[in-house]
């Protein structure tokens, strides 16, 4: 079974003054089962909405569409729920894993500094992360480096030889990307929140300055985040060839990926 790949929106925001945003998240067909990189808002997030807090619903304004949901369109897709057998974060903010509890047999794959990050978050931490999304005992596989390589990059395998985590940190203390096998050969790296706007990767950058200022307000080691956006762009403009980059939000990239 070669591997094949969907762009899913499991979540579209449209905070003020910045246009749409959504939740890129993708599912992966893979012979060993189907594997979710993210999974954007799930039912217990539409259930529950207070559970997501006033500031993020006033400030983000999620539309919350079953329709959305990562379950909804796995199984549109023809597939059952169990038919998923791995989860990739690439970090535990509220708007990435709301889906996990609609998988609950999945095995969640995360860095282990991110983990330990969401147990016992800082003050400045606890409104990013909503312990409630993972009330129902997730089976974690919890990951540090390893020593694998990826193109200059530190990573360590996640899901069998051919899905990696890539530490990314910044935004989050354990961000990560996660990169899969592009159809066709190469790769996709899912960067999640290392960057917002498409233009934050190009050469010269070209991101909003709105944006940048809501990265710096929300990252937990705003240095770290800059050095690994300027390592994005360097791969972007050295390895475009061999691999795709994208992060979770963007609805420029979403849109010409699931378009593609």
């Amino acid at each position: 079974m070669s591997t094949r790949v969907h762009h899913l929106n499991c979540g579209t925001f449209r905070p003020p003054g910045v246009g749409r945003f959504v939740a890129h998240v993708l599912l992966v067909e893979r012979a060993q089962g189907l594997l979710l990189v993210d999974t954007g808002f799930g039912t217990g997030d539409l259930a529950q909405p207070r559970r997501l807090g006033a500031p993020f619903r006033a400030f983000m304004r999620p539309a919350l569409d079953a329709a959305e949901t990562a379950l909804a369109q796995v199984r549109a897709l023809g597939h059952r729920p169990e038919d998923v057998t791995d989860i990739a974060l690439t970090h535990l903010d509220l708007d990435h894993v709301g889906g996990i509890g609609d998988f609950p047999q999945a095995r969640v794959h995360v860095h282990a500094t991110e983990l330990a990050a969401a147990r016992s978050p800082k003050i400045s931490e606890r409104m990013r992360y909503v312990s409630a999304q993972w009330s129902h005992g997730p089976h974690w596989v919890e990951h540090r480096a390893d020593g694998e390589r990826w193109l200059g990059f530190e990573a360590t395998q996640a899901v069998g030889d051919d899905v990696l985590l890539v530490p990314l940190h910044g935004h989050s203390r354990g961000h990560t990307g996660v990169a899969v096998p592009r159809p066709g050969g190469g790769w996709l790296l899912h960067a999640g929140d290392a960057y917002f706007d498409a233009g934050d990767t190009a050469t010269p950058p070209a991101g909003s300055r709105r944006l940048a200022v809501v990265q710096r307000a929300l990252a937990a080691d705003d240095a770290a985040r800059r050095a690994n956006t300027e390592r994005l762009r360097e791969l972007r403009r050295d390895h475009g060839d061999e691999v795709t980059v994208f992060c979770a939000h963007s609805a420029a990239e979403y849109d010409a990926l699931a378009g593609a």
